[in-house]
């Protein structure tokens, strides 16, 4: 087994990576850019090597830097993790050319299996099951929209080198081919520097399966069953499940089968991924179609871990140090159930547009183990609270595993599982997972690579928690906050009165107001605290009574009326992000009472309660306005918020413009 080796990749593959070789007494060699000096997974490192600028192509994809990294610290191996340079032949030749040891597969499955034309005909002569289609190396425009008519539409033109859905495009008409096939060209050159392309039939409500495959260098083959990821969006993978639900012992058999001659066909050495692409007939039957050889770890490998108890990075630093494979195929078991979720930084109602930010809230749920039968949930994460989601990498923050004895089991630790994660700083996927997991289509497995669009409907836009119980949140957090510092008296034991602010008075019910935003529309409410005991809060003119109990987690125990909900709040400033069981949302409110001293303060200056984007002023410089008065709109955290007047007065100056982003706290214009 090796003393040492280097992590040739980041944040939480490499932690991952790190986790493994420090349980086998192997050290580690982490390496870094600009942007993650600070990073985790330099942290879980034994030693670490600065490799250049932010950007990959100055740090990560530098594979000169990173082989002299590992000969510099005493490395005897490279681990490529996945992405980066994982897949490339010339990396892993010029580690072996270095004296150093790939853990990967040989240079030659790699080239074999990189180009998709080149593969499936390899595939072919191999006997594994392939889509009509056209590989050719004729790449004629006219020889081309012949191969798609004899195929019959509707057909998927694919760039042979491509990845990530790009260079695709699905033709449902010959009269539509042409158009189609030169955009087809034109991403593809841009992407990869190729534009060959190939034809194939498309298949009608396609699953994505794909099987783990796993070779030695004596020469030995073992599947580790399969993994469901038709889940996706933009040709990304969202979810991930194992084992495929609906899955016979029979077809699991034939497809383990043919992902190893797929991997014998290439002389494959440590883990790849076979994936397939599977029809469902109207019948109820399945039939799979090889599509694509990963020859690196995949993303989702762990769920492939819960189901069987192996540890898939142990089996690869085994593997690549010469040792054969550690079970064989009739020793391998599946037990129960897994679903991995990927915790985005996206903004999924914005088609899933990427988001940068901090980390200022990042509490994940607590995680126990897989090897009994009590562990049952797993974060993989490259992250901490404080860390920034920068714009250089990809925008996934953490992967969140869950394992069960059945599915159905596994689905409500799941959701149950999205609904402790709180992140606060910027916008990520969560509700939109638990919208997933929770939707018809995939809690009764009926799993194709349509189901986003399809249930639609109920996974975007979605408010779970409503007005009235967030506004009971919020009143109870602040209620309980007071309260606590109430609590908290000198040495000597005394408290001041005066310094209270809970409104008390000797006789009478006392009131509160407060002035609310909610997804950009204005709200009061109004808490009263009776003489005779107990509280109410009116939301809207609808009055009910409010209690809660403050836990020991921080967390709350809200009951409003007929609602109730145990609630995290991470308040800053007058924005409170809410979290509950039935989802999570932000709100704004200022306190009358609190705020009362301070208007004459605030009375010329008017700022930003956090960061975000001008999107219109309602005044110019010179007008007349009146306190409450909409001055300008914020949009922020997803939602619109209006700045208003504290007093009447003049505006004298306006500071930004439309269009600008500001920082919390910035001056946007200034009253008289």
């Amino acid at each position: 087994m090796f003393k040492k080796i280097l992590i040739a990749n980041r944040g939480e593959i490499a932690c991952r990576v790190a986790a493994t070789a420090a349980r086998l007494a192997i050290k580690s060699v982490a390496v870094y850019s600009d942007a993650d000096a600070n990073a985790k997974h330099v942290a879980a490192c034994d030693e670490a090597v600065h490799i250049g600028g932010s950007a990959p192509k100055d740090s990560y994809l530098r594979w000169e830097r990173i082989i002299e990294a590992a000969k510099s610290t005493g490395a005897q191996a490279i681990h490529p993790g996945y992405g980066f340079l994982s897949e490339n032949e010339e990396f892993a030749q010029a580690c072996s050319a270095a004296g150093l040891v790939f853990i990967g597969p040989p240079a030659s499955a790699i080239l074999a299996m990189g180009l998709k034309a080149e593969s499936k005909q390899l595939m072919e002569k191999a006997g594994v099951p392939l889509v009509p289609g056209y590989h050719g190396a004729d790449q004629d425009a006219a020889l081309l929209q012949r191969e798609a008519d004899r195929i019959g539409y509707p057909v998927l033109i694919k760039a042979s080198a491509g990845g990530g859905g790009k260079g695709m495009r699905a033709v449902d008409k010959a009269e539509d081919f042409a158009a189609a096939l030169a955009s087809c060209k034109r991403e593809a050159i841009n992407s990869f520097g190729d534009d060959a392309v190939l034809i194939e039939k498309y298949v009608q409500r396609p699953r994505h399966i794909e099987i783990q495959v796993f070779g030695d260098t004596q020469g030995n083959y073992v599947y580790l069953f399969e993994r469901d990821c038709s889940v996706q969006r933009r040709h990304q993978k969202v979810l991930e499940e194992a084992p495929a639900p609906g899955m016979t012992p029979e077809m699991r058999q034939q497809m383990g089968e043919a992902a190893v001659a797929a991997a014998r066909a290439v002389n494959y050495v440590g883990a790849g991924t076979v994936e397939f692409i599977v029809e469902q007939r109207a019948d109820g039957t399945m039939n799979f179609f090889f599509m694509e050889m990963n020859t690196r770890l995949q993303v989702e490998h762990p769920v492939t871990e819960a189901i069987t108890g192996q540890d898939l990075v142990e089996w690869q630093l085994r593997v690549a140090s010469g040792e054969p494979l550690p079970l064989r195929q009739d020793e391998l078991r599946i037990h129960g159930h897994a679903i991995e979720a990927r915790i985005c930084s996206e903004n999924p109602d914005n088609n899933f547009l990427p988001a940068t930010g901090t980390l200022n809230v990042y509490r994940l749920p607590r995680c126990t183990t897989f090897e009994r039968a009590e562990r049952a949930v797993r974060v993989d994460s490259g992250v901490r609270e404080g860390d920034a989601i920068s714009p250089y990498y990809d925008s996934m923050v953490a992967k969140l595993i869950v394992h069960g004895a059945t599915r159905d089991e596994a689905l409500a630790r799941m959701d149950a599982a999205l609904a402790q994660t709180h992140i606060v700083g910027l916008t990520t996927n969560v509700q939109f997972l638990r919208h997933v997991v929770t939707s018809h289509s995939f809690a009764q497995a009926q799993l194709d690579t349509a189901l986003i669009p399809r249930e639609a409907a109920v996974l975007f836009n979605q408010e779970k928690v409503g007005l009235p119980l967030a506004a009971a949140a919020l009143v109870s957090h602040l209620l309980a906050s007071e309260e606590a510092l109430a609590a908290q008296a000198d040495a000597s034991g005394w408290v001041d009165p005066w310094a209270q602010r809970d409104g008390w008075r000797s006789h009478g019910a006392n009131a509160r107001q407060f002035l609310l935003e909610f997804h950009g529309e204005p709200h009061t409410l109004e808490f009263t605290r009776l003489h005779q005991g107990g509280l109410q809060l009116q939301v809207d003119g609808s009055t009910a009574a409010l209690r809660y109990t403050a836990l020991a987690d921080g967390a709350l125990d809200v009951r409003y009326g007929d609602l109730h909900s145990l609630t995290h709040i991470y308040k800053k400033g007058h924005l409170a992000h809410v979290f509950t069981a039935q989802g999570a949302t932000q709100i704004i409110a200022i306190d009358a009472l609190a705020h009362a001293g301070e208007a004459q303060g605030e009375a010329g200056r008017l700022t930003a309660p956090m960061p975000g984007k001008v999107v219109s002023f309602a005044v110019k410089a010179g007008d007349l306005v009146k306190k409450g008065q909409a001055l300008a709109v914020m949009d922020a955290m997803k939602m619109e918020h209006t700045i208003a007047a504290p007093v009447d007065g003049k505006v004298a100056e306006l500071l930004y413009a439309p269009g600008d982003q500001v920082v919390e706290g910035a001056e946007l214009l200034r009253l008289e």
